[in-house]
């Protein structure tokens, strides 16, 4: 499958259910954690659900051209050094001054078999179009400091603008970027 066989779709153009379950299947997909059954539900809500709740126009997806959907990006344009609905994520609270540089914040996600193909890319630049427009000056995501996926964000334009620890004692890093 070449890249020219995806299309990069805002989530607004098809929000259907068999998109939300297809975008569901691929974030269970990709957890790279443990999640006891008693928490998946707020574990879903924090990382994936809130995203889709509140800023549906601000997720993508990567569709085939069956209508398989391989990947997704979810994001939204507040700071979340400053926005209560972040504040069980407690390491952004260490990383305000980066924040407000890099204020908006995405989360991606592709199944294993449309990696490495530059469609992440894609959905990056997608959403880096949505943050150019709404005026922000940058975009920042949320990586462990050794994830395979940090070469990933070197490449989409992003560099480490801050780190810290996390409750399990793994460095994590802010890589930040900024929009034209």
């Amino acid at each position: 499958m070449a890249i020219t066989d995806i299309t990069i779709e805002s989530l607004a153009a098809r929000n259907s259910r068999a998109t939300r379950e297809a975008i569901d299947a691929i974030f269970w997909e990709t957890v790279s954690v443990p999640v006891p059954p008693a928490e998946r539900a707020a574990f879903h809500r924090l990382w994936l659900g809130q995203y889709l709740r509140i800023e549906p126009h601000l997720a993508f997806v990567a569709r085939d051209a069956t209508g398989y959907i391989g990947g997704y990006l979810v994001g939204c344009h507040v700071d979340p050094s400053t926005s209560p609905r972040f504040a069980a994520l407690t390491y952004f609270q260490t990383w305000r001054t980066a924040c407000a540089r890099y204020p908006a914040h995405l989360h991606i996600n592709l199944t294993a078999a449309w990696r490495g193909r530059g469609i992440g890319g894609h959905l990056i630049e997608a959403f880096a179009t949505t943050v150019q427009l709404a005026g922000l000056p940058g975009l920042h995501v949320v990586t462990g400091a050794e994830a395979r996926n940090v070469a990933f964000y070197a490449r989409s334009g992003f560099r480490e603008v801050a780190r810290t620890t996390n409750q399990g004692g793994r460095a994590i890093v802010c890589l930040g970027r900024t929009v034209a």
